[in-house]
Formats: structure tokens, sequence, C-alpha cells
């Protein structure tokens, strides 16, 4: 295929859910205004952008907080995650000792978390929020990262053995390296979940000072399109996290050339 072939291609990629976007923006503005839909149930995207407008110092106060939260989280919940993961592939009765700890890890629900870290660690701390992020995130790239350190092919580790490599040698220089794409997809998961839990456990006391409690705020004193307005700013700080996590994996990919499954 020609060079302008791709360069077409790739432009009709970018621009057709560019296009949709703003088909759909249009028909949300022009649905809100020709059905009279009241601001408390849904404002129209004019009004949204005029608060985000104003109030552009405060959303990005407020996100900046709570993208630190989620980034902190994040790193804790998968150092720990690929570190246990490394230890359980290596010993056994560890893998089944920590395999139910993390199904209920998986199934512990934030909105019953948050408040009871909250009130141990007092109302002006951010360390309930960071550990309720590790949290979330630990899960995901536990899983991925010990299905990736199990898929190494046999060939592999006779090969290790022939040279005499030690155990730990071999996690190290084969089984790590061919486990990467796996930790990158639990990463590609717990970085959106770590923008999500980084919001909601914003609505459980302490520092009103990231998008959460400020999306409540709104709410509460009804200003709705301020509330959508923090909202859009969640979007964004999501999609900043799945993209530099996939930017991440690209090069990755390139240091760990060892196949897999």
């Amino acid at each position: 295929m020609t060079g302008a072939h791709w360069t077409d291609r790739g432009w009709v990629r970018i621009a057709a859910p560019a296009a949709l976007g703003v088909a759909a923006l249009a028909l949300w503005e022009v649905g809100v205004r020709a059905l009279e839909i009241q601001p408390y149930l849904l404002p129209a995207p004019s009004a949204i952008l005029a608060q985000l407008q104003a109030a552009i110092a405060g959303v990005a106060q407020a996100a900046l907080a709570t993208g630190r939260n989620a980034l902190v989280g994040l790193l804790l919940g998968a150092v720990v995650a690929v570190v246990v993961a490394a230890l359980a592939a290596r010993v056994r009765w560890l893998d089944q000792v920590v395999a139910p700890l993390v199904a209920a890890i998986a199934v512990v629900p934030i909105v019953a978390l948050a408040p009871v870290l909250q009130t141990m660690y007092g109302a002006t701390s951010e360390m309930p929020r960071i550990i309720v992020v590790a949290i979330a995130s630990f899960v995901p790239v536990f899983i991925t990262t010990l299905r990736g350190l199990r898929q190494v092919r046999p060939v592999h580790r006779d090969l290790m053995r022939a040279y005499g490599a030690s155990g730990w040698q071999a996690t190290r220089m084969v089984t790590m390296p061919g486990a990467v794409p796996f930790v990158f997809a639990g990463l590609t998961i717990a970085s959106s979940v770590a923008v999500i839990s980084a919001i909601v456990a914003e609505y459980f006391g302490g520092l009103q000072n990231g998008l959460g409690s400020r999306i409540a705020s709104a709410a509460a004193q009804s200003g709705y399109a301020r509330a959508w307005a923090y909202v859009v700013a969640a979007i964004a700080l999501g999609l900043i996290f799945y993209t530099v996590t996939l930017l991440l994996e690209r090069l990755a990919s390139r240091w760990a050339r060892i196949p897999v499954g």
C-alpha cells in the first residue's frame, strides 16, 4: 500500500469519530432547546462550555488534585500487583493463598471502603483516596500480570536451565519481559479505573479539592451546567491517563521482544 493511502486512511480514522462527536453534540444542543429540557435534567452543551470557560482555573485545579491522587494510587497498586504476581508465579503455596484474597479485594465496594478510610485518616488527608485507587488498580494488574508470567514457552525455560540460570534470573530475564504486554493490558484497564475510583472516593468527605467533591457541590447548589463542566474535566482526565498508558505500552514493547503464547 502506498504512503498516500495510509495517510488518507489515518485521516479517516481521526475525522470519522470527530465528526460523529460533533454531530452528537449538535443533536444534544438542538434537542435540549427544542424539547425545552430543564437544566437539572440535562443542560445544553453551550451552557456547559460557558461554565467551563468561566471556571477554567478551578476546573484545572480540581483535575490536578484528582489526577495526582489517581496517579499515586495507580503506581502504588501497579507496583504491588507486579511484585505479588511475580512471587505468586514462583511460589505455589503463595499463589493458593493470594488467589482468594484477590477475589475478595475485587468485590470490595468503593462506596463502603472510602468512608471507613476517611474516618481512619481524618478529613485533611489524601491517603484514603490514594488507598482506594491503589486497591482498585491492584486487581486488574495482578490478574493480567500473573497470566502473562504463566505464558512463557517451555523452550525458553529449558534454555535458561541449560545456561544454569537461577529461578529469579529466569524470571528477570525471560518471564518478566515476556509478561510486559500482559502488564500493560492490566494497566490499560487500571488507568481508567484509577480516575473513576479517585472521583468516587471524593464524594465521601475529606478535602473539597477534587473533581468528585466539586461535582457534588455544584449539583447541590443547583449549578448543573457547572457540575457537567467538572464531568467534562473528569472525562478528559480519564482519556489522558488512558492515552499515556498506551504510549508507554508502545515504548515498552520495543524493549520486550520475547514472544509469548
